[in-house]
């Protein structure tokens, strides 16, 4: 598999939440949502559907894969 960046910050900025309140929101623990913002963590489609919805940004835009 190729480069993995996470567009997930600056999404979740811009909705106002933090790391905790989006971990709490999608069902992980903040470390998790740490590791997907650091590009640590490849997302099983269930998470990247539920962060995509906490923070109102389709897939595509926040986990990207070249």
């Amino acid at each position: 598999m190729g480069e993995f960046t996470c567009c997930l910050k600056q999404y979740r900025q811009r909705k106002g939440l933090t790391q905790e309140q989006l971990a709490v929101l999608v069902g992980v623990r903040r470390e998790t949502i740490i590791r997907l913002e650091s590009g640590r963590y490849n997302p099983s489609l269930k998470l990247a559907v539920s962060v995509s919805r906490a923070v109102g940004a389709p897939i595509e835009l926040l986990f990207l894969f070249d």
